[in-house]
């Protein structure tokens, strides 16, 4: 499933997105990949979106048993990415450490392929 994010995520969009999701994923999908090339704004509002989102589409056993089995090593999600950020919305998400889990890609395309 893709998101194609544009505009701004913040305290008056971040609800609609976190319902999207959760429709998403009550309907079935198990991947999710969003398309941040028109966002033009995340502010900490929406990156509590985002972190709540991952935590929906990520295993918190699964990634304990990955973090135990690779001890050292940083659990990347294989079910929730993100593609095409600009460069001041990937600050922000670096800046706040979600890049350390969430993959990150310069393109949807790069995106897309690191699923199969």
């Amino acid at each position: 499933m893709i998101f194609h994010l544009a505009g701004r995520l913040d305290a008056q969009t971040q609800e609609s997105l976190l319902n999207a999701a959760r429709q998403a994923h009550e309907a079935g999908a198990k991947f999710l990949l969003f398309d941040l090339q028109n966002l033009e704004m995340l502010t900490s509002a929406g990156l509590g979106a985002l972190h709540n989102i991952y935590k929906l589409f990520t295993s918190h056993e699964e990634a304990d048993a990955w973090e135990r089995a690779h001890s050292g090593e940083v659990y990347k999600s294989p079910y929730f990415k993100l593609a095409g950020a600009s460069s001041n919305v990937y600050y922000v998400l670096s800046v706040a450490g979600f890049l350390r889990n969430i993959p990150i890609y310069p393109t949807l395309d790069e995106a897309l392929k690191s699923f199969s």
